[in-house]
C-alpha cells in the first residue's frame, strides 16, 4: 500500500481559480457575453464589500472600456471565474457593462448565390 499524499502543488491550476471565488460557479455575470465591454463607474464599493486583489486589477484595468474576453485572457484566469469576479463588481455597482451591438446580417439574394454557384462551377 502506498503512501499518497495529494499536495498543493499536484493540484494545478485548479484550486486557486476555485478557491478565488469562494467555490460559487454562478452570479449576475454568468450573462455577460465574450465581447461585452466593460468599464469602471469610479463609484467606491460599499463597507459590506471587500475588494480582493483580483476585483481591484480588474478595476484598474477597466478604467477604459475593456472586453470580457481580454480581461480573463490578461488576468489569465477561467472565463468563468471573470464572470463570477465581474458579477461581484457589477453588483455593487462597480462597473458598468454595455452588451455587444446586435449584427445585422443583410439577406444574400438568390441571384448573387445563383452567380457564385455559376463562377465555381465554371473553375
Amino acid at each position: 500500500m502506498t503512501d499518497e499524499r495529494w499536495e498543493d502543488e499536484d493540484a494545478g491550476p485548479v484550486v486557486r481559480p476555485y478557491a478565488l471565488i469562494r467555490g460559487r460557479t454562478r452570479s449576475s455575470g454568468d450573462r455577460f457575453d465574450l465581447i461585452a465591454m466593460v468599464m469602471a463607474t469610479g463609484e467606491r464599493p460599499p463597507s459590506d464589500f471587500v475588494l480582493g486583489p483580483e476585483h481591484e486589477r480588474i478595476l484598474r484595468m477597466a478604467r477604459r472600456a475593456v472586453s470580457v474576453a481580454d480581461l480573463a485572457s490578461d488576468l489569465d484566469l477561467p472565463l468563468g471565474v471573470v464572470r463570477v469576479l465581474l458579477g461581484d463588481l457589477y453588483d455593487h455597482g462597480l462597473i458598468s457593462v454595455r452588451a455587444p451591438a446586435p449584427v445585422v446580417v443583410p439577406r444574400t439574394s438568390d441571384r448573387i448565390l445563383k452567380e457564385v454557384i455559376n463562377g465555381l462551377r465554371a473553375l
